[in-house]
């Protein structure tokens, strides 16, 4: 906790420089809850004349997704995200605009890349930025797939509506905005990605082992043979997630220098898998 607090403070501030010095700027809409947000301050600025603060929106559109996190995911958790969602609303509202650049190019990919940044400290350290992120993290948990793309999905319904009510060039940076964050949060942040390994070994249950200590998740034991010398070979098949694979790589390559290790990209895990719990 000791940690968490100051990265998420940190992570706060750096989504609220963003709105304002990026964001606004450039006029963009960026997706989730933020995006939401900002497209219903404009649609009351441009038909109503109303201008509403960030905070009371913000909160109010992150109540439904902080009850799932509340409800499925972890009661710390949630709470942690609740503290990035109020501070940071906050912090929008108080911190005074400033531009870096008006270029929109450069708006849009590098104030991506420090959305996906902010984003990806809160996931770090249990948090998250609220909005899409439970419903991701929701859905990665329950069916074991990589969800961010469903996020970006999503977000493009956001910036559809933002292109009809706006500008469609305005939607389109946006867009790029997106996609920047996304793979930015997909680059930074694998807990949620799956890695399969197949090793050919001589000492499978030494390594099985070594594989259940680093990650507790089991493996199977498949039989083989040498193409070449025609020896008895074990082959280990295991799916651990994408952030253990160095360190379990790592540890089978100190345990049996000659074993051969495969490494592959997993599209989808169904049935069990273990992940570390929230709480």
């Amino acid at each position: 906790m000791a940690v968490r607090i100051p990265v998420i403070v940190i992570a706060s501030f750096i989504f609220a420089v963003n709105i304002k010095s990026f964001v606004h700027t450039g006029g963009l809409i960026p997706g989730g809850a933020a995006g939401l947000t900002l497209l219903i301050q404009e649609i009351f600025l441009k038909f109503l004349g109303v201008s509403i603060p960030y905070t009371p929106v913000n909160i109010l559109i992150n109540a439904v997704p902080v009850y799932i996190g509340f409800k499925f995911i972890g009661r710390r958790f949630t709470a942690l995200s609740c503290v990035v969602i109020v501070l940071s609303s906050l912090l929008t509202d108080i911190i005074p605009a400033y531009t870096v650049t008006k270029d929109i190019l450069l708006i849009s990919v590098f104030g991506g890349l420090i959305n996906g940044a902010a984003i990806s400290l809160c996931l770090l350290v249990d948090a998250t930025s609220g909005g899409t992120d439970f419903i991701s993290i929701f859905l990665s948990e329950r069916n074991g797939i990589d969800s961010f793309n469903i996020i970006l999905l999503f977000n493009a319904c956001i910036l559809t509506v933002a292109g009809l009510l706006f500008s469609w060039d305005k939607a389109l940076y946006s867009i790029i905005f997106q996609f920047v964050s996304t793979m930015t949060i997909r680059m930074l942040y694998r807990k949620y990605q799956q890695t399969t390994l197949f090793i050919v070994t001589g000492d499978p249950s030494r390594i099985c082992s070594l594989i259940y200590e680093l990650t507790h998740h089991g493996a199977t034991i498949i039989e083989g043979e040498g193409s070449y010398g025609h020896d008895e070979k074990k082959v280990i098949y295991s799916v651990v997630s994408s952030n253990e694979v160095n360190k379990v790589v790592s540890a089978v390559r100190e345990a049996e220098p000659e074993a051969f290790v495969n490494v592959l990209h997993t599209e989808r895990v169904s049935g069990r898998f273990y992940r570390v719990p929230k709480d």
